[in-house]
C-alpha cells in the first residue's frame, strides 16, 4: 500500500514539473512571432480541440482523430492562420493513427524545434508565423521519399478537398 502511494505521489510530482517545463517552454515559442497572439486571444479563435493541441501543446488520441485515415485529394491548412501546411501527395499510411506526410507543402511555413517535455526528446513541428504546437517529425518516414514522417494532429489542421 505503501509503495501504491509513493508511486502516485511521486507521478504527480514528475506530471507538475513536466507542465512547468511546457508552460515556460510554450512562452518562449509562441513570442514574437509575426501572427502571435496571446494565449487567451488563441482561446476565443479556435475550438476547444485546436486550442487544447496547438496552444496547450497535446495530443489527439490515435486512430480517433479527423484525418488519420482520410485520402481525399486536397490540402491541409492551419487551423490558426489557414495557410497551407501539407498536401495530400505527400500523405502516407504510416499506421500509427495520426495523419503523416514525407513534408510539408512549404518548409517556410513550419519550424522544427527540440520537444524536451515528458522525458523524452523529440522534434516538434510548429507554425513559423505563430510558434503554434501542430505534432513532431520522425526519421522513420519511407526511405524512397526522404524518410522523414511528419506525424500531425488532425485537430491542429483543415483539410481542404480539391479535384
Amino acid at each position: 500500500m505503501k509503495r501504491s502511494v509513493l508511486s502516485v505521489m511521486l507521478l504527480a510530482m514528475v506530471g507538475l514539473f513536466s507542465c512547468q517545463n511546457i508552460n515556460a517552454q510554450n512562452t518562449k515559442i509562441l513570442a514574437n512571432r509575426p501572427k502571435s497572439k496571446t494565449a487567451a486571444e488563441w482561446k476565443k479563435i479556435l475550438t476547444p480541440n485546436q486550442y487544447y493541441i496547438m496552444v496547450e501543446r497535446g495530443t489527439e488520441p490515435a486512430f480517433h482523430n479527423a484525418y488519420g485515415e482520410s485520402t481525399e485529394k486536397g490540402y491541409y491548412k492551419s487551423a490558426a492562420t489557414g495557410d497551407i501546411l501539407f498536401t495530400s501527395g505527400d500523405k502516407f499510411d504510416s499506421g500509427t493513427g495520426w495523419p503523416s506526410f514525407v513534408k510539408p507543402a512549404d518548409m517556410k511555413k513550419i519550424e522544427i524545434v527540440q520537444d524536451n517535455s515528458f522525458g523524452m526528446s523529440r522534434d516538434e513541428v510548429i507554425e513559423r508565423s505563430t510558434g503554434l504546437h501542430l505534432g513532431h517529425v520522425f526519421d522513420d518516414g519511407p526511405s524512397d521519399r526522404g524518410g522523414k514522417r511528419y506525424c500531425m494532429n488532425s485537430g491542429a489542421l483543415v483539410f481542404v478537398k480539391t479535384k
